[in-house]
């Protein structure tokens, strides 16, 4: 097994970002994977292609991206693990912190995952259904490998629930509740998706964003809505989160980084270059 040296090379990559990460915002590109494919969808639905997940990923890669996250999202609901091959093809062509999530549910998948090219693991549904799992992993690998992704709605009572399975799955629990448990637990970063904004282009979800920001220990990646510039801008400003992540207005080429970056740097956000 690779583990120590994965979580070695891991910690050197952390090492080396930790004080520019803690100063600068991030601009991280989502690949959501179906049947190998990267693929998009408007609230989680209405899927359609998005093109070739390694090409984009070294595109991404090269034109300023700080992150690159890969999910395979029919996994869990497939009841199967995530895709380690395509992995480590799209790791092979990126140079940048790579997280990878869908079907993980063990230390096993994770050291899987590393040994792939993986940099950092992302949970949701086996999370939920076995906190100890993020504890686990946090114990195995460290706490900064651990992603907690929330898929969250806002329902008509105001509050924010937790989905499961892709969001095929309400439940009863508060998405600040679940939030501040992982963290409790363990996790090192929260990847929160709004599924009321999710593809829709029209903003990301500020007020949840912010409240998770001001109140957890960790970083938060807020995504769903990036539609425009000012959209991140507002984001980071009035949001509070440490990244963005969006999908397709970079997979149709709608917003390339490097001019995103410049425009956040002439709003006053810090960026990397």
């Amino acid at each position: 097994m690779k583990t120590g040296s994965a979580y070695r090379h891991y910690q050197s990559l952390i090492d080396k970002f930790n004080l520019d990460k803690m100063l600068a915002k991030r601009i991280i590109p989502c690949l959501d994977i179906k049947d190998g494919r990267t693929v998009k969808g408007v609230n989680f639905e209405n899927i359609r292609d998005a093109g070739d997940p390694v090409e984009l990923g070294a595109l991404y890669a090269k034109t300023g991206a700080d992150e690159l996250v890969f999910l395979d999202i029919t996994a869990t609901n497939e009841k199967r693990k995530t895709l380690s091959e395509l992995v480590s093809r799209i790791s092979q062509h990126i140079n940048i912190p790579f997280t990878v999530g869908g079907g993980i549910s063990s230390v096993e998948d994770v050291q899987v995952l590393l040994q792939h090219g993986a940099d950092k693991i992302s949970v949701n549904t086996a999370a939920y259904k076995n906190p100890q799992l993020i504890a686990d992993l946090s114990k195995e690998f460290g706490s900064q490998c651990v992603v907690l992704a929330i898929d969250t709605k806002q329902e008509a009572d105001g509050q924010w629930y937790v989905y499961l399975n892709g969001g095929r799955v309400k439940t009863d629990t508060l998405c600040m509740d679940w939030a501040k448990r992982a963290v409790e637990l363990g996790a090192g970063e929260i990847l929160l998706t709004s599924m009321n904004h999710d593809g829709t282009k029209q903003g990301f979800a500020l007020d949840i964003t912010a409240t998770l920001s001001e109140t957890l220990s960790v970083p938060v990646i807020a995504s769903g809505g990036g539609g425009t510039m000012q959209h991140f801008t507002d984001v980071f400003t009035k949001g509070k989160a440490d990244a963005a992540l969006a999908a397709s207005i970079f997979h149709f080429k709608e917003i390339a980084i490097p001019e995103l970056k410049e425009y956040l740097a002439g709003q006053g956000v810090r960026v990397r270059k």
